[in-house]
């Protein structure tokens, strides 16, 4: 059985992602692992207007970091003792793949196979992306 230091969980708010976020924190309870849970703001998403007003992005922001808080404390109520929040922007299997895992060089990602927003335009499946292009072992629950 392979057994993980640090974790990493993307999660939205899909029922996919919490079941991600469930499996994730089994896996951290398990190994006793560090758990990182990363959150992407989808500037994509918005419109022209919403993207040059940083008022509208500031409560965008804050709303993605309360989401996490909560996402954190489920984990440490299951009894995860080391977690960390990330908040980052952009498309979700680009900046995990490409910045994030860099940054936090984790053992495992953890996903869900949906999204809240269903099938990117250009790359199917954000999943099916960072299967592909993760540069470790990609654990997606459905």
């Amino acid at each position: 059985m392979t057994r993980y230091k640090r974790i990493l969980v993307g999660v939205d708010e899909s029922k996919d992602a919490v079941m991600a976020l469930d499996a994730a924190i089994q896996l951290a309870k398990r190994d006793a692992a560090e758990l990182v849970i990363v959150r992407v703001l989808e500037k994509e998403r918005l419109n022209i207007y919403q993207t040059l007003d940083s008022d509208y992005l500031r409560g965008e922001h804050d709303e993605l970091k309360q989401q996490l808080r909560q996402y954190r404390r489920q984990a440490l109520a299951a009894g995860v003792s080391d977690v960390r929040m990330m908040l980052t922007s952009g498309s979700p299997g680009e900046s995990i793949v490409k910045d994030v895992i860099p940054d936090v060089k984790p053992d495992v990602l953890v996903i869900g196979a949906l999204t809240k927003h269903g099938l990117s335009r250009h790359f199917g499946s954000q999943a099916a992306y960072m299967a592909k292009y993760a540069p470790i072992t990609v654990i997606v629950v459905r």
